[in-house]
């Protein structure tokens, strides 16, 4: 376990990427959304391109080492779609409406950083009745909205953060690279949190701080779930038992691949325009093909 504080180092900082959106809500005048669109597409590449090339079969290998080559492959596979089930069931809890993963426009975005910017016509319909003598209802809604964002985000969020975690306790190299690819997709939910809570409560610093929060999950669920692990499952000396971690391995890729199909993907084409999303997936494969060869 010589590798836990890099893993929960690189978790840390993927997670609290989240910050990263935030601050270009808040200080970019305008925002670069075909910038946004090939980042999630790089990141729903290299994710991709990971799970179904390296952890997938870093599964197997620990799973029929274990069993056999026969039940190995068949655990392996009924774990990498148990873990997509897993994240289905997260996203589902989620109603469609409330969605976290959405575009914000222009007009939602322009007040954050300039104070003399007109508030969006969504936002005024809930707050006509403010500061005018009327009740704190649509404030108190305003604000529920803002922390049930935050709250679907840190949701979403556990998985991503066992995801980064375990591959970097077993290969930090591999780690740095799911890593970066987690931070890239953080961005524009950073943006995410920040619209609404800015709204619900017309401050920066908290609207910011809440999106802190929200990435904070990741290492928080990475925490969890290894000390689970260490607790329920662990062997001699503490170790996590191979076919265990094979378990894991394919459960990660099957979340990893549902997060890149069901979230990824479709926020990368919303951003952009044309064959954005395109050419950032098909620049995140190349580069972690070229980072696997590059570590053998």
């Amino acid at each position: 376990m010589e590798n836990f504080w890099i893993a929960m180092g690189l978790t840390t900082l993927a997670g609290l990427s989240t910050g990263i959106g935030s601050v270009i809500a808040f200080t970019a005048k305008r925002t670069n959304y075909r910038f946004l669109s090939v980042a999630t597409g790089f990141s729903a590449g290299v994710m991709l391109y990971v799970s179904f090339v390296e952890i997938f079969f870093k599964g197997v290998e620990s799973l029929t080492g274990r069993y056999g080559d026969y039940w190995g492959h068949w655990i392996n596979t009924a774990s990498f779609f148990g873990g997509m089930l897993i994240i289905g069931v997260i996203d589902n809890l989620i109603p469609a409406a409330k969605n976290p993963h959405e575009t914000h426009t222009e007009e939602e975005t322009m007040p954050l950083h300039n104070s003399l910017a007109p508030l969006p016509e969504c936002v005024t319909a809930l707050t006509k009745n403010m500061g005018s003598g009327g009740t704190t209802s649509d404030h108190q809604k305003l604000m529920r909205m803002g922390l049930f964002t935050a709250l679907a985000i840190g949701i979403h969020n556990f998985p991503e953060g066992l995801a980064t975690f375990l591959a970097a306790l077993q290969n930090p190299s591999l780690g740095v690279a799911i890593a970066v690819a987690i931070a890239l997709h953080n961005i524009p939910e950073g943006i995410s949190v920040s619209v609404p809570i800015f709204y619900a409560t017309g401050d920066r610093k908290k609207a910011f701080l809440y999106s802190m929060l929200s990435g904070l999950a990741e290492p928080v669920g990475a925490v969890i779930a290894f000390l689970a692990l260490h607790v329920f499952v662990g062997g001699d000396y503490g170790m996590i038992p191979p076919q265990v971690m094979g378990v894991l391995f394919g459960g990660v890729a099957g979340i990893m691949v549902y997060i890149s199909l069901d979230e990824l993907l479709p926020t990368s084409r919303a951003y952009g325009k044309g064959h954005d999303s395109l050419l950032g997936l098909v620049a995140g494969m190349l580069v972690m093909a070229l980072s696997l060869l590059l570590m053998k």
